[in-house]
């Protein structure tokens, strides 16, 4: 029974336990012998791929960053008016956290108190300062109404998206829902920050 478990076993594999772990108990509150258990091999299988807990962390918020980090050099927020890039950015944010809905909400998680949380979390900071400048550009242009504050603006554009690690259950995976809930959230965001015009 363990040689079957061991032949399926992959880092990837892994790292998708170390997750789904970390998210339930929190990372503080997770030991090698809880990941050990959840993945059905023994720690010195688990030591073979990665020196550790704190690897595996970091190799799953890194990958929730990366998903987030793409968003910002794809095509669509990089061209037209700002606000154009804005809306794009918002709606490419929730499908990448929609489908990486257990990296993400460990990244949310994260509280600084070791070196790869508190790298995380300054990594959240920088995108969250790139959308930002997005955000101040498209006031700049006209667009986004100029009597609203930027920063609060931002966190609570953010609030919105991110709270959907706390209530969003897939039940049908499908780029469709995906796209329904990132229009809603451009939508109930930026009918409100539109100028009149």
């Amino acid at each position: 029974m363990t040689t079957a478990k061991r032949d399926t076993y992959t880092p990837e594999t892994l790292l998708s336990v170390a997750v789904r772990v970390f998210n339930e108990r929190g990372y503080d509150g997770t030991s090698m012998e809880h990941l050990s258990k959840a993945a059905g091999i023994s720690k010195s299988s688990i030591y073979h791929h990665v020196s550790g807990k704190e690897e595996l962390l970091r190799r799953a918020v890194s990958r929730a960053l990366d998903g987030l980090f793409a968003v910002l050099d794809e095509p669509g927020a990089g061209q037209g008016r700002a606000v154009e890039r804005v809306e794009y950015v918002t709606r490419r944010t929730v499908e990448v956290l929609i489908e990486e809905l257990p990296y993400v909400t460990l990244l949310l998680r994260v509280r600084g108190n070791t070196a790869t949380e508190r790298w995380a979390m300054e990594r959240r900071r920088e995108f969250d300062h790139r959308v930002a400048d997005l955000l101040k550009a498209a006031v700049a242009e006209g667009d986004l109404r100029a009597d609203v504050d930027i920063r609060l603006a931002t966190r609570l554009l953010f609030g919105m998206i991110n709270s959907l690690v706390e209530w969003y259950r897939p039940h049908t995976d499908t780029a469709a829902e995906r796209q329904r809930i990132a229009g809603t959230v451009v939508h109930l965001a930026f009918d409100g920050l539109r100028t009149a015009g």
